[in-house]
């Protein structure tokens, strides 16, 4: 396994898994080194999600009540590289959740989400810290019956296919458990 500084982790990891898979605890336990009985280090969250509703609101006091203490979150729902750039200068791994409310804030502003990729991965160039990213695995699922949900189904698979390109470590989360699909050193 490659180590960047004190951290087991390779440059870039995405997550993947379908709704309620552990794709989010599995992370966070990466980004804050508790596998394997390694000590936790400070970390960086950047979430994504905006509380539109009171299930939403419910979801990010979870979220931040499972992490606890120890974590800088940085809240950016459209602006994804610049606050991994803000992220960078902390020199601490860096956990993003989720891509796929990403794209949803980037859909529902009318954004390029191809554009809003692009600059994304370039923002990983020369990036210090390793980058856990955690996306939803849609394309396993029944064919949306709208339009608008086919289009978000087929620009996640394409989102989630060119981080995954750029990923060192690709993980498959089902039922709680980890199947790593992609490993390769970092270099």
């Amino acid at each position: 396994m490659e180590h960047i500084g004190t951290f087991p982790l390779p440059p870039v990891t995405l997550v993947l898994g379908g709704a309620r898979s552990g794709k989010s605890t599995h992370a966070e336990r990466l980004v804050a080194g508790t596998l394997h009985g390694a000590s936790p280090h400070p970390a960086v969250y950047i979430a994504t999600a905006e509380a539109g509703d009171v299930e939403m609101a419910t979801r990010i006091m979870a979220h931040r009540a499972r992490r606890g203490v120890g974590w800088t979150t940085i809240e950016e729902p459209l602006k994804l590289a610049e606050a991994l750039e803000t992220a960078n200068a902390h020199g601490q791994p860096v956990l993003v959740d989720c891509l796929t409310l990403w794209l949803s804030n980037l859909m529902h502003a009318g954004a390029d989400v191809d554009e809003a990729t692009d600059e994304l991965l370039r923002s990983l160039d020369g990036h210090k810290s390793p980058v856990v990213f955690v996306s939803n695995e849609l394309g396993l699922g029944l064919v949306p019956e709208t339009p608008l949900g086919r289009s978000f189904r087929d620009a996640m698979g394409r989102m989630n296919m060119r981080v995954a390109e750029r990923a060192h470590r690709v993980i498959f989360m089902a039922a709680g458990l980890p199947l790593v699909m992609k490993d390769r050193p970092a270099g």
